[in-house]
């Protein structure tokens, strides 16, 4: 689905800098290299990771909501199709600054914007973007995943490595957000699972795959395309901030049709 103009005119509220006037981060400028490690020997992946550009830019590589193969949507069960044909991209949950579901790294870096930072420790991975303040915090000392918190929209994630792989298990999530962004429905339920798989080939690239589980609203495992993304020429985010007061207006106008 193409991006609608409602939610052109809601990016264009957006009060984004020049990503040009973010200090350039060292690591960018050289040839591809070694893959960093961290101190216990698995791969570093700290660093500020894009598809090539920014909203708007014309260097942004698609999002795998928009990948080549067997959409999420395709797989939808009968009741989820019928669910979804009811919504349009008014109901789109961004538009009021929710996050979507499938959102920082491929999933989680593959928010409204095309870029997103990790921040790596030996015992904990953190997982940014710059879209909605969003975070995902992801332990890798072996803990299970937490029982005596309720869902989320972020979800609750553990990681484990795989030898140079890291992996990413993501359950508890909420059922009032979309997988994707710019209009385009895309509901799931509270019983989706996401399996991230990251890989850092050389010191300048990231290599990410999920496969996404929803009982509920899947007849199978939707395999996302895997997605390459490259260290940015800068070294930290910008602040996306996110307004829904003239998202509101919109959707009101729409909502009546003028």
């Amino acid at each position: 689905m193409q991006t609608n103009t409602l939610w052109r005119g809601v990016l264009a509220l957006c009060a984004l800098a020049p990503l040009a006037a973010l200090a350039a981060a060292p690591d960018a400028k050289s040839a591809a290299g070694a893959v960093p490690r961290m101190a216990d020997g698995h791969p570093d992946l700290s660093g500020v990771w894009w598809g090539g550009g920014d909203i708007g830019s014309r260097n942004r590589t698609r999002g795998p909501g928009n990948a080549a193969g067997p959409s999420y949507t395709s797989l939808y069960t009968p009741e989820a199709a019928a669910a979804s044909a009811k919504l349009s991209d008014k109901d789109d949950p961004t538009l009021r600054c929710a996050p979507v579901a499938f959102g920082t790294l491929n999933v989680r870096l593959w928010n409204v914007g095309a870029v997103g930072q990790i921040v790596a420790t030996p015992k904990m991975v953190v997982l940014l973007s710059e879209t909605f303040h969003d975070y995902q915090l992801v332990p890798t000392d072996g803990r299970p995943h937490r029982e005596d918190q309720p869902p989320s929209q972020r979800g609750d994630a553990v990681g484990h490595w795989e030898g140079d792989t890291f992996v990413v298990d993501v359950t508890n999530f909420t059922d009032d957000t979309w997988m994707f962004a710019e209009g385009r429905v895309s509901i799931h339920s509270d019983a989706m699972r996401i399996v991230e798989r990251y890989r850092r080939v050389d010191a300048n690239t990231l290599e990410v795959e999920a496969v996404v589980t929803d009982p509920k609203t899947l007849t199978g495992p939707w395999t996302v395309p895997k997605q390459t993304l490259k260290l940015a020429p800068f070294d930290q985010l910008l602040s996306l901030n996110c307004s829904s007061q003239e998202a509101d207006a919109m959707i009101q106008s729409a909502s009546q049709g003028k």
